[in-house]
């Protein structure tokens, strides 16, 4: 018996008898019980690193584990293989994206196959073969066809450098983390899912042991709403459409805020403010929606000149833009009550505006949003 571990002699005898033997094939048997196991698809950009092990080891023993248990263990292994990643790389090297790619894939599958997990690669996918894109095409047909899969307009991380969309995990800092260029955000017309139409569905956890972390996170990425559309003029003869959980704080609207992208900024923005108008849109331009909505940055604002008429009084109502109201949320309009709410009340603070309560506890004094006495402006 040898005295010390060779992995140049044993792995590759022992694999090869693995491979011959297909002992990793996922076959169908009905009397086991079934286990589909999944680990990330690593992207085939170059040759696989201790971060792509580090994902996948966990999946491998458990996997393993339920097998010993008894169970049908089906472990596919693939290659997310789109993206503007392989066509740089290919632009770089100035050979075709599909040589790069695929070159790629056959160097980490051999370093996968090098590493004795049990994938089955039976099973393989590669996400840019013709043969396994039908399918996700065949899938958004029947999405599209269900009205499901819509377009519109919204709000992108556009790379001027490479003319391109890209994700936020791809901005760090504003700028393309590749390049090192500044990314702006640009409105752009694209296709969307209506998951909204699942919304009850996706938020009934009856029959999920999730963590509440976990719970929390899906809620708040869920985002349903309960409310109402309210349609506020502007003197300028457009509708100014807004949704508003509390509809019953409509007299307590002192302002109005736009969104930089909405569509009605240009209109109610008068002559003498359209260039401090025009600079702030630039800059809101530059930050992406996670920056514009922290909570703790200070809220930044400039005043378009313009007023709204609010439906229940016809009371005149200035028009701010500020970019804490994103065009991605409801209609990018918000009315604001910065007595029964956060952030309008932060906004109001900081430029000077009226501060009116309108919904009172009994047996309360008159009380700002953070507990304070009311004095109005």
């Amino acid at each position: 018996m040898a005295q010390s571990y060779n992995p140049n002699e044993i792995e590759p005898k022992w694999q090869s008898k693995w491979d011959t033997d297909e002992l990793y094939r996922s076959r169908v048997d009905w009397k086991k019980p079934k286990h589909y196991a999944l680990t990330m698809l690593p992207y085939p950009s170059g040759d696989l690193h201790m971060g792509h092990w580090f994902a996948m080891t966990p999946s491998d023993a458990r996997a393993r584990y339920m097998r010993m248990k008894g169970f049908n263990v089906l472990f596919p292994m693939g290659f997310d293989a789109f993206g503007l990643p392989a066509e740089n790389a290919a632009v770089q090297r100035n050979i075709h994206p599909k040589t790069w790619t695929f070159g790629n894939i056959e160097r980490m599958r051999k370093q996968l196959r090098s590493m004795g997990t049990m994938f089955d690669w039976k099973r393989e996918v590669v996400s840019c073969d013709p043969g396994y894109y039908r399918w996700t095409e065949w899938f958004f047909k029947r999405f599209y066809e269900s009205g499901l899969a819509y377009r519109r307009k919204a709000l992108v991380n556009w790379s001027p450098t490479l003319q391109t969309v890209l994700a936020n995990e791809q901005v760090i800092d504003g700028k393309d983390e590749r390049t090192g260029q500044p990314v702006i955000q640009k409105m752009m017309e694209q296709w969307f899912f209506r998951i909204t139409k699942y919304a009850d569905e996706l938020l009934d956890f009856s029959k999920l042991d999730w963590p509440d972390p976990i719970v929390i996170m899906q809620t708040n990425w869920v985002g349903r709403s309960e409310g109402a559309w309210v349609t506020f003029g502007t003197e300028q003869g457009d509708p100014l459409d807004i949704f508003t959980t509390r509809p019953d704080t409509l007299w307590g609207v002192t302002f109005m805020v736009l969104s930089p992208e909405h569509p009605l900024v240009d209109k109610v923005t008068t002559q003498e403010q359209r260039e401090k108008v025009e600079l702030y849109k630039a800059q809101a331009a530059r930050e992406t929606e996670i920056e514009r909505t922290s909570e703790s940055r200070e809220k930044t604002g400039i005043f378009s000149g313009g007023y709204a008429i609010n439906p229940v009084n016809g009371e005149r109502i200035p028009i701010w833009i500020a970019d804490y109201v994103l065009i991605t949320y409801g209609s990018g309009a918000i009315m604001a009550v910065p007595a029964h709410d956060e952030r309008d009340f932060a906004f109001a603070r900081k430029f000077g505006l009226e501060v009116r309560v309108v919904i009172q506890p009994e047996g309360e004094g008159w009380r700002n949003h953070d507990g304070s006495q009311y004095w109005g402006r």
